[in-house]
Parts: C-alpha cells; sequence; structure tokens
C-alpha cells in the first residue's frame, strides 16, 4: 500500500526534501542546503516552518460533546475555556489488556461545549476517533478530518513576527487558538502550541488552502530567515525538551505514571478510561519511570539500548536518544527500573554495540523552555 501524501506533497519534492515512510505518511524528514543540524539551529535561533499535516484531525459535536471527551480522555478539561486547547491521553479502558497504558498522546481544543477538536498521532488516529465513536452518547457525533485538514508548524523565537506580517493573529496565550484571515485569504485557526520548546503556533487550514498559506508564511518569513524544517529536527528538537512520542515513551505498555506524565491526569476526576489501573499503580508506585540521560563522553544513546548501572547490571533501556545540536552531545530518555534507586546526578551507562558508553542522570528539559 502506498504511503498518504500531505497537501504539501509536491511542494517538498521541489524544495529538494528527503521524504521518509512516517506512520504511513510519506513526510519530509530533511531539506536540501542544510539538513537536520542547520534545520534545527533554525528553530533554536530564529524560525521554522514545518508540515505536520500527517497528524490526525477530528472533531467531537453534539449535546454534551466536551463532557463525553472529559469522560473518556485523562486530563480534566473543566480545567480550561473556550478558546483553549489541553494535552491529554487515551488510555486502555479498565477490563481490557493493558488497561491504563496509552493508545495516544493528543492535544484537544475546547470551542465549547457541544464542540471539541482533537488532534492525534498519525498513526493512532482512527483508533482514538474509533474508540470514540463506539463510546459517543446519542446526539454527539465524531467526525474523522484526517484528510480534510492540513496543519502547518511555524516554530521559534521570530515566529510571532513572521505571523505578524502575514496579518495572522499571534499575540495570545500559550495553548490557546483563535480564528484569523492571512495574506493567503484563507481562514486559519492560530494555536499556540507545538513540540519544540520554542514560542511557536500550529496553524490549522483547509487541505486545499495548505499550499496557499506554505507559500505566503515563506515569502513573508523571508527577512527573518525562515526556513522549511522536516520531521528530522522535530524530533532532535522534542527531544532536547524530554518530550515524549508515542511508541517510545508512551505505548500500551508504557502508563502516563510510568512516563512521569501523571500532571496530565484528572485524578480528581470521577473516572475516565483506564482511571481503576492508573490510580492503583500511582499508589503501589511504578516499576519503572521515565529519566533522562545525558553522555558524559563521546556516546549517544539509541533507542533499545540497555541502561547499565556501575556493576554492569541492566537497570533500565532507552527509549529516545540523539546527537543533541544545541549542547553538542548525545541526550536520551530512558525508562529506569525504580527498584534501582537511581538518583538525578548518578553515573550510569548505555551499551553501545556492547561497550559502555558513560552517561549522567538527569531532569529534562536538557535545554531551556521557551514555549510561554
Amino acid at each position: 500500500m502506498s504511503p498518504l501524501t500531505s497537501p504539501l506533497h509536491d511542494r517538498h519534492l521541489s524544495a529538494g526534501a528527503k521524504l521518509a515512510d512516517f506512520s504511513g505518511w510519506s513526510m519530509p524528514i530533511e531539506y536540501a542546503g542544510g539538513g537536520v543540524l542547520a534545520e534545527h539551529t533554525a528553530v533554536r535561533t530564529g524560525v521554522g516552518l514545518f508540515d505536520v499535516s500527517h497528524l490526525g484531525t477530528g472533531t467531537v459535536r453534539g449535546p454534551g460533546a466536551a463532557a463525553f471527551v472529559d469522560a473518556c480522555l485523562t486530563n480534566d478539561l473543566s480545567r480550561i475555556g473556550p478558546g483553549q486547547a489541553q494535552y491529554t491521553l487515551c488510555c486502555v479502558p479498565d477490563g481490557e489488556e493493558h488497561a491504563g497504558g496509552v493508545v495516544d498522546d493528543l492535544i484537544a481544543y475546547l470551542h465549547g461545549d457541544d464542540d471539541v477538536l482533537l488532534v492525534p498521532n498519525a498513526a493512532n488516529a482512527g483508533e482514538v476517533l474509533g474508540r470514540l465513536a463506539d463510546a459517543a452518547p446519542a446526539g454527539v457525533t465524531v467526525q474523522d478530518r484526517h484528510t480534510e485538514v492540513a496543519v502547518l508548524a511555524v516554530q521559534g523565537p521570530r515566529s510571532l513576527q513572521v505571523l505578524e506580517l502575514l496579518g495572522l493573529p499571534g499575540e495570545i496565550g500559550y495553548m490557546s487558538f483563535v480564528t484569523g484571515t492571512g495574506g493567503a485569504g484563507a481562514e486559519v485557526t492560530v494555536c499556540r502550541t507545538g513540540y519544540t520548546g520554542e514560542h511557536g503556533y500550529e496553524l490549522l487550514v483547509a487541505a486545499d488552502r495548505a499550499g496557499e498559506l506554505w507559500d505566503a508564511l515563506l515569502e513573508a518569513g523571508q527577512d527573518v530567515g525562515i526556513r522549511p524544517c522536516g520531521l528530522g529536527a522535530r524530533d532532535t528538537l522534542r527531544t532536547e525538551m524530554g518530550y515524549p512520542l508515542h511508541g517510545h515513551e508512551l505505548s500500551r505498555e508504557i502508563t502516563p505514571v510510568q512516563a512521569r506524565a501523571g500532571w496530565a491526569v484528572g485524578w480528581g476526576k470521577a473516572a475516565f478510561w483506564g482511571s481503576e489501573a492508573l490510580r492503583a499503580e500511582k499508589q503501589a508506585g511504578p516499576a519503572r519511570q521515565l529519566r533522562g540521560v545525558r553522555a558524559t563522553g563521546r556516546g549517544i544513546p539509541r533507542p533499545g539500548m540497555a541502561v547499565l548501572d556501575g556493576a554492569g547490571r541492566a537497570v533500565g533501556e532507552v527509549t529516545s536518544g540523539t546527537f543533541s545540536p544545541t549542547l553538542k552531545t548525545g541526550i536520551g530518555l530512558a525508562l529506569l527500573d525504580t527498584a534501582a534507586g537511581v538518583a538525578d546526578g548518578a553515573e550510569l551507562a548505555v551499551d553501545v554495540r556492547g561497550r559502555p558508553q558513560a552517561v549522567e542522570v538527569v531532569r529534562p528539559p536538557f535545554v531551556p523552555s521557551h514555549v510561554r
């Protein structure tokens, strides 16, 4: 089966993008003229433009739609109001295998009591929306809009300048959203969200207007050095922030409690999918927890590598790892056995093809966050 393509596929080809299959979508990993390092640096110091249209989009609408979503997903939707967004998790319901494990992590955009927009990950969008559709009460409709909506991300300290040059609203609070019309004339939902740790925005636009918006953003950002960025830089940027990626730090086998994502769980709510299993795990204490590791030598942590204590015993496993373009050293996220009693600052090692390479246990983010 051929991979799906973004509405911007032809533009990526014209820009010399290196494409790869990402969760069933052919998406740019990096572009000619600099690659991942240049794109990463552009976001940390200036502004980068990403196509993340592989992300799913779905609406939940009808009387009590927000209350229904709140009863299913982990976070407490009552904490926010219309025009605000919230990071949340769809967990495996109690009674199913891997109860409390994570089906997906996603962003919920609250338009009102009867209207919620959800943005899950590409690979899991169908299952998340399918589970919600199966559970929806009479009058509440769940619609998959994956192919109807494109998502672009403008990220970096100069991202506000780009939006202002295009006439789009940018002076909004973190995790808030508004609708405006830019230089391309398309209606755009501007969200103060992102996955890089920098001040930035995610723009939702009709798929058939995405090309116009992409072109307008690149033109508006010429004088501030905007650069198209691929998913390679998106991964190095999110790893520097310690942000989880589903399938690595979150999965059916890795719960929010293990992933230190308990802040995205509404523990005070009466119930949500997987609530009984998660409450029990929280009370008992997880057998493993997510930590950060930073290389003190030349080794670079990579997913699947064993983490070793001073005696060479395995005490965990790397879930994500990369070379940090900002710190010029290897960094990673790892699930460590809580029984090992590893403290922040502890010296461990990762097994790099049979050779132990020294790492220090640290608390992410690895570099300062500028999202607010």
